[in-house]
């Protein structure tokens, strides 16, 4: 119960608390300005280069193998759509919803941002109410007089008060804790963004491979059929006199061998089909409906370089270890002002009557207000060795920013690299199946006509085989650099709007 006081009294109790808060308006330790960007112009040691394929070579199904850069192009927030996959849109949806590493991630953000709440709570005062109610029994009852009426010794007191208590932030020791809890949260941010970046890439990634393993697997069945039929003409032509059996045994042995490699291929599917279901957030036996073929996926031509001066700033690895710096610098502070004298002021308020109906009565009135100052004298450097160790956890802190940025630079640099390789690689890989699916034609009417011998044709064979299943992989390892590149720049969260907002607060007693 608050209880009015004397004007005198209040005012020097408000003078009281204005000086309490004048004394609280510097926080000693470093005050924290933000690392700058590297003095870079660019990722790589000379000027960027488009990634162009060798004499023009269109490939099959991708279209051009040629890409270009395009420096300074902002990168979408949804930048998997650049593939033109529907059902890649759908099952980046679909992760996004239900898997629950990010569900963990949203939460772990929303605990560090009570716990901020919550610190702030400590620069006011708080007001507790403690009334009391006491039944009491006066002594000296059998020293009176039995004329005398001894039930006015027994009576209750009713005590209604209210306590102020206010730990003024002398030397910002509390506003230094709120700043490493706000450093903590935009860890936090930039973490459930680090989480969000990652699993779009690796739905991404994880379809551009099972694209490669349906084509690979394609393959392998297209030459298996063909020596198949290789083999059923070896035997009518040894049935015929034509060959010798040496032949047929060979031939049988070419397709055993590339019989093998089937089960591998399809092993790697089935798990790569339940890597993408469980990114999706479901069980095995809930599969997803959704499948992928490289034929389907368009390659992006236009491919978005942020300035490197931007990277540090959309790199959420970057920004998360950018916010433990920060939370380091203030835990210095933290550990400076623990080691000054620390106040705190309290005022207790209220009335004591042995009636109820006397409570108002100003007469009832009464309050206390305490002033109290602690200070450390000797702790055998305990606090010291405290701050030395928060000062040293600040050094460390910022060498691990700076080899995070190192690594985000790397990152971006490598992904530009292999671009300019996949693009030659790729044409290269589709040149090689042309040539040799023509040279196996060819090699199969000369043998057929008696002029060349069965190795020859199972040489060829065997090229192709290569080459088709090279020319697979090449193509998915462009998709899959293409899609690391958007990754390596930050994946332009930025510019995403998908992320749910956090659940509604239902208590009505909040500040209690």
């Amino acid at each position: 119960m608050m209880v009015e006081l004397a004007p005198i009294r209040c005012g020097r109790a408000a003078a009281m608390l204005a000086a309490a808060l004048s004394l609280s308006a510097c926080a000693v330790g470093p005050n924290y300005v933000p690392p700058e960007a590297p003095p870079v112009s660019r990722y790589t040691k000379e000027p960027l280069k488009d990634p162009s394929a060798a004499d023009n070579i269109r490939t099959r199904q991708g279209g051009s193998a040629d890409q270009s850069f395009v420096s300074g192009a902002d990168i979408p927030g949804q930048w998997w759509t650049l593939f033109h996959s529907k059902a890649l849109n759908q099952l980046v949806e679909q992760a996004l919803a239900n898997n629950p590493t990010l569900e963990a991630a949203q939460a772990s953000l929303r605990i560090a941002q009570q716990n901020v709440l919550a610190q702030k709570g400590t620069l006011y005062p708080s007001l507790t109410a403690t009334p009391q109610v006491q039944g009491i029994l006066a002594p000296g009852l059998d020293l009176q007089s039995p004329l005398n009426n001894e039930s006015r010794f027994l009576y209750s007191l009713s005590t209604p008060q209210a306590v102020v208590a206010y730990n003024p932030d002398v030397f910002g020791g509390n506003r230094r804790q709120i700043e490493s809890l706000e450093a903590t949260t935009e860890n936090q941010r930039f973490q459930l963004e680090a989480a969000y970046l990652s699993l779009t890439g690796n739905v991404v990634a994880a379809a551009i491979q099972e694209a490669a393993l349906r084509a690979q697997i394609d393959a392998t069945r297209k030459v298996i059929q063909a020596q198949t039929e290789v083999l059923q003409l070896f035997n009518k032509q040894l049935s015929l006199g034509q060959i010798a059996g040496a032949d047929v045994v060979q031939q049988q042995a070419a397709l055993a061998l590339s019989q093998q490699l089937l089960p591998p291929l399809e092993k790697q599917l089935a798990q790569q089909r339940n890597l993408l279901t469980a990114l999706a957030g479901r069980l095995p036996s809930d599969e997803i409906a959704e499948t992928f073929q490289l034929s389907a996926l368009r390659l992006p031509t236009k491919l978005p370089v942020s300035l490197p001066s931007r990277l540090v700033q959309q790199r959420p690895d970057v920004k998360a270890a950018e916010a433990l710096v920060q939370q380091a610098s203030a835990s210095v502070g933290v550990a400076v002002a623990n080691r000054l004298p620390q106040f705190s002021l309290t005022a207790t308020g209220g009335s004591s009557a042995v009636r109820l109906a006397q409570v108002t009565n100003p007469g009832a009135a009464f309050f206390t207000i305490i002033g109290q100052a602690t200070a450390p004298i000797f702790d055998a450097g305990t606090l010291f060795r405290r701050q030395r160790a928060a000062e040293e956890t600040l050094t460390q802190a910022q060498a691990q920013y700076k080899a995070t940025v190192i690594t985000a630079f790397q990152n971006v640099a490598d992904a530009l690299r292999a671009l300019q390789a996949d693009a030659k690689a790729v044409a290269a890989a589709d040149a090689a199946v042309s040539a040799t699916n023509q040279s196996l034609g060819l090699i199969r009417k000369q043998y057929t006509a008696g002029a060349v011998t069965s190795t020859q044709v199972l040489i060829a064979q065997q090229g192709y085989l290569s080459a088709l299943v090279t020319s697979a992989g090449a193509r998915a390892t462009q998709y899959a650099d293409s899609a690391a590149l958007f990754v390596a720049l930050g994946g332009g969260w930025w510019n995403r709007n998908d992320v749910a907002p956090p659940p509604p607060e239902t208590d009505p007693l909040k500040f209690l």
